[in-house]
């Protein structure tokens, strides 16, 4: 009886996590961008590119929060738009197409320089058919987020904030005494969902209300922070045990229809590296992902997605020329 009960409640929490991720497929577009069908033809490419109108009250950072975009995503991805002023009816680039890190396709990855995190829901004796995405803040040059493979080790709902005594020190030098316990609440810096990894110190979690505009951003002490609504949606999703990879990949490759696509982003300051650098580094992964394939390489859009990072996914091969077939003549010369 006892087993019977305790797999009955393993069916029901199941249940309810496909049930919100139905939900999030069947809301509108400004909630459901996140969810990606996963390519079943062994591409690396999700999603598309989207545009939206600015109104005249709007800045990028609204336009961001509202399409589940980090702030710096967004600003790379519209360079030419001002970030507090767009202009009203001003076209904005939503960059909802992504090539999916080089990481097992299970659990949550998150890719640190991306900023930005992938959850693979999984299912009973089957691959994923199905990614989530979000963006996240990640830890501050001084306070770096951890790399690796790791595990969500608890959940908490309305955590309660025990300030280390290292954070507490660097903000009483700011003149900002923190208090030895932030009760749950609005303005809790843990928000109202948190997920603690296997590492000790660092959780996956939201923020308060006075700092939900800083996500995709490097604003924290190492944590995985994201927007209020994004983890009460992912919250319910991810189980105790789950797997969890961190990585640092700023150039990624993919595949699509048989074409090569490279993503790049800013490497992280303490891992900045110069253009012939960065291009020895993109020509290694260009070399593994391309083993046995041959392809003819775009020079010039390679050139400028390593130059001029916008995060988007660019194509940097061309499509083979297929060989002629020989001319046949019936008769003469």
């Amino acid at each position: 009886m006892l087993l019977k009960t305790i797999e009955l409640a393993r069916i029901k929490r199941r249940g309810a996590a496909w049930l919100a991720i139905a939900l999030m497929l069947a809301a509108p577009l400004n909630s459901t961008a996140e969810v990606f069908a996963l390519p079943t033809d062994g591409s690396d490419l999700i999603g598309e590119i989207r545009y939206t109108k600015a109104k005249h009250e709007d800045t990028l950072i609204d336009i961001a929060r509202e399409f589940s975009v980090g702030q710096d995503e967004i600003v790379m991805a519209n360079p030419t738009v001002d970030r507090w002023l767009p202009g009203d009816g001003k076209d904005v680039l939503i960059p909802r197409q992504f090539i999916l890190p080089d990481a097992p396709r299970s659990g949550v990855v998150i890719n640190i320089p991306e900023m930005r995190l992938y959850y693979y829901p999984a299912q009973r004796k089957a691959k994923a058919t199905q990614v989530v995405s979000y963006p996240v803040s990640i830890g501050r040059m001084d306070w770096r987020t951890p790399l690796g493979a790791t595990k969500i080790a608890q959940k908490v709902k309305d955590p309660v904030w025990v300030p280390p005594e290292t954070i507490k020190q660097e903000h009483a030098r700011d003149g900002d005494i923190l208090p030895d316990v932030v009760p749950a609440g609005p303005l809790n810096p843990l928000g109202r969902f948190a997920m603690r990894l296997g590492v000790p110190g660092y959780l996956i979690h939201g923020t308060g209300t006075d700092k939900a505009y800083g996500i995709g951003m490097r604003v924290t002490h190492g944590c995985i922070r994201m927007y209020p609504e994004d983890i009460e949606r992912l919250f319910p999703l991810v189980n105790v045990g789950t797997p969890v990879h961190l990585v640092n990949q700023p150039v990624k490759l993919g595949w699509s229809a048989g074409i090569l696509y490279m993503e790049v982003h800013q490497p992280l300051d303490e891992d900045r590296m110069t253009y012939e650098q960065l291009l020895d580094s993109a020509m290694d992964l260009i070399e593994k992902k391309t083993k046995g394939r041959e392809i003819i390489l775009d020079g010039a859009a390679l050139k400028q997605a390593l130059q001029q990072p916008t995060g988007i996914p660019v194509a940097i091969s061309k499509p083979s020329e297929p060989i002629p077939e020989p001319i046949q003549t019936l008769g003469g010369t």
